[in-house]
């Protein structure tokens, strides 16, 4: 190994061994303690993206704040134990857990062995609680509450620990892993039919709509797509219902349910998947629905003055910055209202373009696709022909293409379709909230959930090690 790629490692190890113990003394007792806690987690979030939404509703509607910007108290630092660039399960595991583990890890340390989750210790006092996301609910966040598996590709696995945990609410996406192959849309190859199981339990299911609109009490669980929920610029809301109306219902549902109160963790999954394909539009009305959600635990809060609605992200991606170089010089200005033309995300959209140049080889069709749903009315002849050109030959460009026409009409610019190392930001209303102030490992904010809410992760890690098995070691993303 080179001497200073051997220094760095060293500096990693040392940094990831080493918390800061006197950081934590310092740490002030709470003001009051909650009785509830919402707990939001939006994936992909990063400092930039609280911007761009910011300013395009500043330009689009002239609301000056978001419904989070009053209650901004920190940051969170994202590293994990084997990168400075975290993935969703390290960083999940973190924020559910109050520990730190490698990239790919659900609920699991750096061995393998089990860690207690914050909504298992709830769950374990006696409260009741809640999951609501837009991904898959076997994805990496959601699984870091509910499962312990050593590789976050485990979702089958995932499943069914869910399923024995049995939340009292669940909601989001991933229908496929709770159903055997030969019930559509099901993948297990078990043969388990989990959501027999959850009904056996005393579960109300839903797989649609009218589904949701009929439930009314907890135990609840509702999976509206098979994969991931639509991008809310995409969402038909007569087939599923906002991040907004699933929290909201999460929370008439847990209200009152134990005299102990609840814990639910709300994830706004796709802002995440949008900047992974620096698709600007999915992204921004992503962070919107998520907005829009967490106006509605702020409204619940002021009526349930006893919850704290706290949230963070589990990592930046993307790389997104507003401003940037055009034909080599730096430009001071972005425009955030171009955006206020896009109606669609790329899952609609290039589907849609494919489909145009099968049936008008001109690229015509194609062209008029890209001024009605993203407003490129107005594409050079070059970014024409270079597009007509890749719909034809070269399929596999007209993502990159489409992204960097967007993004020199509003000078932005992605630097990744990863993740990056950013630190991103705490938000806290409520009680307990003062214990979010300053810059903090994300591992931090685990523990201080649980010290707020009174649950012992440690002692019920314990437990939980004298009967889990140690998990096989499995790879991030």
């Amino acid at each position: 190994m080179h001497p200073t790629v051997a220094a760095l490692a060293a500096l990693l190890v040392i940094s990831v061994a080493a918390p800061d113990a006197s950081a934590q003394r310092r740490t002030p007792r709470p003001s009051a303690q909650p009785t509830n806690v919402v707990y939001f987690i939006t994936d992909g979030f990063g400092p930039a993206s609280v911007t761009f939404a910011r300013e395009y509703m500043q330009a689009t509607t002239g609301r000056r704040n978001l419904a989070f910007d009053p209650y901004l108290v920190g940051a969170l630092q994202t590293w994990a134990t084997d990168s400075r660039v975290t993935d969703s399960a390290a960083g999940g595991t973190a924020l559910a857990t109050g520990h730190k583990t490698y990239n790919g890890a659900i609920a699991v340390d750096t061995a393998g062995r089990a860690l207690a989750t914050l909504l298992e210790a709830a769950q374990d006092r006696g409260m009741a609680t809640g999951v609501v996301v837009t991904s898959r609910i076997t994805h990496a966040t959601p699984a870091c509450f509910t499962a312990h598996v050593g590789s976050r590709a485990e979702e089958d696995e995932i499943a069914r620990q869910q399923m024995r945990l049995a939340p009292d609410v669940m909601m989001g996406g991933g229908l496929r892993h709770f159903l055997p192959a030969d019930v559509a849309p099901g993948r297990r190859r078990d043969g388990l039919n989990l959501l027999d199981s959850l009904r056996a339990k005393g579960f109300t299911v839903a797989t649609d709509r009218a589904g949701f609109d009929r439930a009314t009490r907890a135990p609840f669980v509702g999976l509206f797509a098979a994969d991931h929920m639509a991008y809310d610029v995409d969402r038909d809301a007569a087939r599923e219902p906002s991040l907004e109306e699933m929290t909201e219902k999460a929370l008439a549902m847990l209200q009152g349910r134990s005299p102990r109160g609840f814990f639910l963790m709300v994830e706004a999954s796709r802002i995440d998947h949008a900047a992974h394909g620096n698709d600007a539009a999915a992204h921004l009305f992503d962070i919107l629905a998520y907005e829009r959600a967490f106006q509605a635990a702020l409204d619940f809060q002021r009526t349930h003055p006893g919850t704290l609605v706290v949230a963070t992200s589990d990592h930046e991606t993307g790389g997104l910055t507003l401003g940037r170089n055009l034909d080599g010089v730096g430009r001071y200005y972005w425009h955030p209202e171009v955006f206020r033309s896009e109606q669609a995300s790329y899952d609609v959209l290039l589907p849609a373009l494919r489909t145009a140049i099968q049936t008008d080889t001109t690229g015509a069709a194609a062209l008029a696709v890209l001024a009605n749903r993203m407003g490129l009315y107005n594409l050079s002849e070059a970014e024409r022909a270079d597009l007509v050109a890749a719909l034809r030959r070269q399929p596999g460009r007209v993502q990159g293409l489409v992204t960097e026409a967007i993004a020199r009409r509003a000078t932005i610019q992605w630097t990744t379709g990863g993740h990056t190392a950013v630190d991103v930001n705490v938000y806290a209303a409520g009680p307990g909230a003062d214990r979010f102030r300053g810059n903090r490992p994300n591992d931090a904010m685990g523990r201080t959930v649980a010290q707020l809410l009174g649950l012992d992760l440690d002692a019920l890690t314990t437990r939980l090690r004298r009967t889990t098995p140690v998990y096989p070691r499995g790879a991030g993303e």
